[in-house]
């Protein structure tokens, strides 16, 4: 399945109309680095309100910070211009919903499709920027 999915992204890259960015991450080893100060430099208003919703908040902050990181892969493709983290912002209209980027740049007008996954220690997130604009 893995395999999978790695060819069907590496088409998708390779034909030129889209940028994909993903990112993985250990569940135990982001719990043990997460602090208040990463959390203050990383997340804006609505993601802490978002996350800390939840009874297992840490779930959360390292979905948000995983797509926000496969956000960032994907952007850094086609614009090599300073993106701060709280630039990307990961919101979602209701608990557990479907995940949206809202990126905090004036000049960044870009259709973003992001998912992100959880199973047991690990959470994924792709991001998928449709360049053929």
């Amino acid at each position: 399945m893995e395999n999978e999915i790695l060819k069907t992204l590496e088409i998708l890259n390779t034909s030129g109309k889209f940028t994909i960015g993903n990112d993985l991450v250990y569940l135990p080893d982001f719990s043990a680095s997460f602090n208040d100060l990463f959390k203050k430099k990383v997340y804006t208003a609505t993601e802490i309100a978002y996350c800390d919703a939840f009874e297992n908040s840490i779930l959360r902050y390292a979905s948000t910070w995983a797509a926000k990181e496969a956000v960032y892969k994907a952007i850094k493709q086609i614009d090599q211009s300073t993106l701060g983290w709280k630039k990307i912002e990961i919101i979602r209209k209701k608990n557990a919903g479907q995940p949206q980027v809202t990126i905090h740049k004036p000049e960044a007008d870009y259709k973003i499709s992001l998912t992100i996954s959880h199973d047991g220690d690990y959470v994924w997130a792709i991001a998928l920027i449709d360049t053929d604009l």
